[in-house]
C-alpha cells in the first residue's frame, strides 16, 4: 500500500480519494474549499492538509483532479503547490482535463527538479468515479505508467499508455469531440421523435439495440425525455474543453466543422442559464426552439 495525496475533491475527485482510502492506501487530501476535505476525512478517514504542499510532503503519489490549467498549474508549482513538498522521485498524476500545453510545461518544470508527471485524464463520469469503474487515458515515460498504473486500476475500469507526455490529454480531446457529435445526434433523434408524435421510450428500446445504440443513448435517454438535465457533466466544463479540442485543432490542421458547431449550440444552451446543466440538456436547447 502506498501513501497518497488527492488534490481535488469536485464530483470526480471525492469518491476517486475515497476508492484509494478503502482500497487500504495511506490518503492525505486537499480542496480550496476545506469544509469539503473535513467532510472527505469524516466519511472516509485518512487525513486532510491546508495547502497542496502540505499534502504532498512524503508521499509516493500525488493525484490531481482540479478545474482548468491556471488551477492547476497554482496547486502544482503554486508558492504552495505541491511540487515544493514533494519527495525527490515522488510522481504526481493528473487527472484534469486540460491542454497539452500546460501538460508539457508542468512535466518539464517536474523532470528538472526530480519529480515524475503523468497526465491521465478520466472519462466516465461522475457515475464512473462513484462507481470505480472510469476510462483512463494516459501521456508520459513508460516506467513512471508502470509504477503508477496499480493505484489507478482502484477506481477504473480500462487504464492505459498512449504514448509520451502529452498524449493523454490528446486522447481526452478526443474522446470530448466523439461526445460532442454522440449527443448532438441523441438530442436531434429524440426531438424528431417528440416532433413527430412517437414515444420516445419506445424509439431508443429499438433503436438502442442496434447501429445507433452508444452510451449516450443508453445513460441518458430517460432524464432527456424527462426534461432533467440538473445532474452529471456540466455545460460550462464541457464548453472549457471543446475549446482545448479546438485551439489544438487550429494548431495540428484538424478540421471539426461539427464539433464547432456543438459548441456553439452549449453557447446558446448557457444562454437559456444552463450551464450547471448536464451536457445532454442540448435536447432542452431543440425543444426552446420549437
Amino acid at each position: 500500500m502506498a501513501k497518497l495525496a488527492f488534490l481535488g475533491l469536485g464530483v470526480m475527485g471525492y469518491p476517486m480519494a475515497g476508492h484509494l482510502q478503502a482500497a487500504g492506501h495511506e490518503v492525505t487530501v486537499y480542496n480550496r474549499t476545506s469544509s469539503k476535505a473535513e467532510t472527505w476525512v469524516a466519511e472516509h478517514g485518512g487525513s486532510m492538509r491546508e495547502t497542496p504542499r502540505e499534502a504532498a510532503e512524503g508521499v509516493e503519489f500525488v493525484m490531481t483532479c482540479v478545474g482548468n490549467d491556471d488551477d492547476l498549474r497554482n496547486v502544482c508549482t503554486g508558492s504552495n503547490g505541491a511540487f515544493n513538498g514533494m519527495s525527490k522521485s515522488a510522481t504526481l498524476v493528473d487527472h484534469t482535463t486540460v491542454s497539452a500545453m500546460v501538460t508539457h510545461e508542468l512535466y518539464t518544470a517536474a523532470k528538472e527538479i526530480g519529480l515524475a508527471f503523468l497526465d491521465a485524464p478520466i472519462s466516465g463520469g461522475q457515475a464512473g468515479a462513484e462507481n470505480g469503474v472510469l476510462s483512463i487515458m494516459c501521456g508520459g515515460d513508460q516506467h513512471v505508467y508502470d509504477a503508477a498504473e496499480p493505484i489507478m486500476q482502484v477506481y477504473s475500469k480500462i487504464c492505459r499508455r498512449i504514448g509520451e507526455s502529452g498524449a493523454g490529454q490528446l486522447t481526452k480531446m478526443s474522446n470530448q469531440i466523439a461526445i460532442a457529435g454522440l449527443v448532438q445526434g441523441l438530442s436531434e433523434a429524440l426531438h424528431f421523435a417528440e416532433q413527430a408524435g412517437l414515444d420516445g421510450r419506445s424509439v431508443v428500446e429499438v433503436i438502442s439495440q442496434g447501429a445507433a445504440g452508444s452510451w449516450q443513448m443508453v445513460n441518458r435517454y430517460e432524464t432527456m425525455l424527462e426534461d432533467h438535465f440538473d445532474h452529471g457533466f456540466a455545460v460550462d466544463w464541457m464548453r472549457k474543453d471543446l475549446g482545448i479540442c479546438l485551439d489544438t485543432a487550429n494548431e495540428t490542421g484538424a478540421s471539426l466543422p461539427v464539433t464547432a458547431l456543438v459548441d456553439q449550440f452549449y453557447k446558446d444552451v448557457q444562454k437559456l442559464g444552463g450551464g450547471r446543466w448536464d451536457t445532454s440538456s442540448l435536447l432542452k436547447r431543440l425543444r426552446a426552439l420549437g
